[in-house]
């Protein structure tokens, strides 16, 4: 229960003190609140950067396992793209050499005919161009090949000799291309029915022969043509004597398929036990920086607990002590001097009355002001 105040320089001594005791712990309280802000910001920086560099250094040293293991594959895998072309060259050579030993007796016997043909024509004094394959194309047609070949020589005689005339002439009329026609059917045509007429009639019989010789000779490329792509489909590769290489690509998939599974069990190990022993090693390094920080932290902010608790302390003893007498307005140093002034002074005898006459005094000096 509040007493009377008997002793008003104890009372005002008191209060100041108290006002003053407050003042100070509320700017303690504000420079540990800058101080708690200030050690949370640097610890959650280092935090941050310690985490950073965490992750960077995993990462880097995942990275490199990963591509040592890739350059060894690689340079696995590139042996093992040249064995395998060493591979494919001796099994192309080997087909090279047994197509020409399974054809070789069909080469011969048509090298044979060539040479019994040219010998039946001498014999005979056929025209040395009766042999070429051209000849036997326009007069003794037979198969695709002397058909395209006819097809193809008409169609430079009679179409692309006359145009090609007809387009250089420094004037193009179609009188011109009628007689170029005449001209060209006259020619091309009077010399194909000369040179048929002088040989046939003269050499039909050792011209039927040679038809014949040059059948075989076909034949005998359409069985080397099937002897090549019965070797080439050949799935038996036992007569090459691949297995040198066959051996070597097995060992180098083997070492290759081994590369790949260490570097998996290497990056398993990786994230399960260097990855934490990595971070435990970094975050060991500052373990004692951190763990400062953080006890700085703590003990700022015990510092701010028991500075606010006595803050609140204090500003309830000065409202149940000093400032159910004078008002919370009077709670300040400057105006606590003043009422103590003023009773002092004898113009009042009690903290009522120094109050009424330090608002007169101060409402005065508003009105002259």
């Amino acid at each position: 229960m509040p007493q009377p105040i008997t002793d008003y320089a104890a009372f005002f001594g008191e209060a100041k003190q108290a006002v003053q005791d407050l003042d100070e712990l509320k700017q303690k309280e504000k420079m540990l609140l800058d101080l708690e802000k200030q050690l949370e910001s640097s610890l959650k920086t280092k935090q941050k950067n310690v985490s950073e560099t965490i992750a960077l250094t995993v990462k880097k040293r995942r990275d490199e396992i990963a591509k040592s293991y890739d350059a060894e594959i690689a340079k696995t895998q590139e042996r093992l793209k040249k064995v395998r072309s060493k591979r494919e060259k001796a099994k192309s050579q080997g087909e090279k050499e047994r197509i020409v030993d399974e054809t070789q007796s069909l080469m011969k016997e048509n090298d044979e005919l060539r040479s019994q043909i040219k010998t039946l024509f001498r014999a005979n004094h056929v025209p040395r161009y009766c042999v070429s394959d051209l000849y036997y194309s326009l007069y003794f047609t037979k198969g695709l090949k002397e058909l395209l070949t006819m097809l193809v020589t008409i169609l430079i005689c009679f179409l692309a000799i006359p145009c090609g005339i007809y387009f250089l002439l420094p004037e193009q009329k179609t009188l011109y291309l009628i007689i170029i026609y005449v001209v060209t059917i006259l020619l091309f045509g009077g010399l194909y029915v000369k040179i048929g007429n002088s040989t046939k009639m003269k050499h039909m019989e050792v011209l039927k022969e040679g038809r014949n010789i040059r059948n075989q000779i076909v034949s005998n490329k359409k069985q080397m043509k099937a002897i090549t792509k019965s070797i080439r489909k050949d799935k038996d590769e036992a007569v090459y004597n691949l297995q040198k290489f066959d051996d070597e690509i097995t060992q180098l998939e083997q070492d290759k398929a081994q590369a790949e599974r260490q570097k998996k069990e290497a990056l398993n190990t990786f994230e399960t036990v260097t990855k934490t022993i990595i971070s435990d090693e970094i975050m060991g390094n500052h373990k004692a920086e951190l763990d400062q920080m953080a006890s700085d932290l703590t003990k700022t902010e015990a510092d701010l607990k028991a500075t606010q608790s006595a803050a609140m302390a204090k500003a309830l003893y000065i409202t149940d002590n000093y400032e159910i007498y004078a008002g919370k307005e009077f709670m300040t140093l400057d105006k606590l001097q003043a009422l103590q002034d003023i009773i002092e002074s004898g113009k009042a005898t009690n903290i009522t009355d120094a109050i009424i006459n330090y608002k007169g005094k101060d409402y005065n000096k508003k009105s002259s002001n």
